[in-house]
């Protein structure tokens, strides 16, 4: 079984990410360890899949919550196959396309805007349409912490 573990030095070289990274990821439940007795990590081989995963996965904009959320659903011990990519890349691709969607009507109204910063005037179609944000105070009332505008 150690001959099939690996440390945290050639997993970082193996995927090309920092050492910090990989902590990082376990911190956040993405990858685990197994601990040696004098509490050195040792990682089983699937886990450069796992991080190939997360990669790609952090690449086209997936949150890192979705990421660890899609691992989960992943057996233990087992290196994820192209069924498994296929599963998971078809469950994201509904929440990139509405991303995708977003930014194009955003992209295509940005040349409305004029600039200013108040974002309350009658004309700006991107965050106030039809002015109806002016009984809610002045300045761009969607982007100062009133509502949450994430993906």
């Amino acid at each position: 079984m150690a001959a099939t573990l690996l440390t945290v030095g050639e997993v970082a070289k193996r995927s090309g990410l920092a050492v910090s990274a990989l902590h990082f990821y376990e911190r956040q439940q993405l990858i685990g360890s197994l601990r040696t007795e004098g509490n050195q990590r040792r990682y089983p081989r699937d886990v450069l899949r796992r991080l190939a995963v997360i990669q790609v996965a952090q690449r086209v904009g997936i949150p890192l919550k979705e990421i660890a959320e899609a691992l989960r659903t992943l057996p233990d011990g087992r290196t994820p196959t192209r069924r498994d990519w296929t599963r998971l890349s078809a469950h994201w691709r509904a929440s990139l396309d509405a991303r995708i969607t977003g930014l194009t009507r955003l992209r295509d109204q940005l040349d409305t805007c004029i600039g200013c910063g108040c974002l309350s005037i009658r004309r700006c179609r991107l965050y106030n349409p039809a002015d109806m944000r002016a009984g809610a105070g002045p300045g761009p009332r969607l982007l100062i912490g009133e509502h949450d505008l994430g993906p």
